[in-house]
């Protein structure tokens, strides 16, 4: 059986990164549902990013998966052989989580020669990467460098990396409970505008994948 494997790097079960993550979802069912769909969430684990110990790259050894022994080895193994690959982030002080930071250290790590510098994967496969942000899309230039130098890394690795991103999101349901006055200024208008046709293309992106690999 075919599977992708979705990563949640978000820290909250049920906002936005997670509602993205569920389109994505049903976009790869509706078109194809005989696709395994393995999610799993980065809060939930107990990890830690790249330790330094470089078994992967010890002589006779060397392997292109993180063999070190902890929360994230179980999905690091699934991810190496899946068919495709999505990561949902939130996005904090202009990155990625921490979580979804330390998760990448040890996904792209083991795959980096020092013979050659270049970066092999165990396989190549469709990746996307869903990011959510209270930005606004006036700060997409200066967000680019580091979305884009992540992004690709992995692509380095596994092939193209397409990107979704969720604007201007809402950060609470209730802002009146918040000492978040100037936060919350146009949230529920630009939601009201724009948050199902996030959805929408969260859902499209999903339905790409499972065409890619079915």
């Amino acid at each position: 059986m075919k599977k992708i494997i979705m990563v949640d790097g978000g820290p909250r079960r049920n906002m936005n990164t997670a509602a993205m993550l569920d389109a994505f979802a049903r976009g790869v069912t509706d078109t194809d549902n005989s696709i395994e769909l393995k999610r799993v969430r980065l809060y939930e684990l107990d990890y830690k990013g790249c330790m330094s110990c470089l078994a992967c790259k010890v002589k006779g050894r060397s392997s292109n998966v993180c063999v070190f022994k902890d929360g994230l080895h179980d999905l690091l193994t699934d991810l190496s052989d899946a068919e495709g690959f999505v990561l949902g982030s939130p996005i904090y002080m202009g990155r990625i989580t921490g979580q979804s930071h330390a998760f990448l250290e040890r996904v792209v790590f083991p795959w980096l020669s020092y013979n050659d510098f270049s970066l092999s994967a165990a396989k190549k496969m469709p990746t996307t990467f869903i990011y959510t942000m209270n930005a606004t899309e006036e700060y997409q230039a200066a967000l680019e460098p580091q979305l884009a130098f992540t992004e690709n890394l992995v692509a380095n690795g596994l092939g193209h990396v397409e990107r979704i991103v969720a604007w201007n999101t809402t950060q609470v349901k209730d802002y009146s409970r918040y000492e978040m006055a100037a936060a919350s200024q146009g949230k529920a208008e630009y939601r009201e505008r724009h948050w199902e046709q996030d959805l929408k293309k969260a859902y499209e992106a999903g339905k790409r994948m499972a065409q890619q690999i079915g």
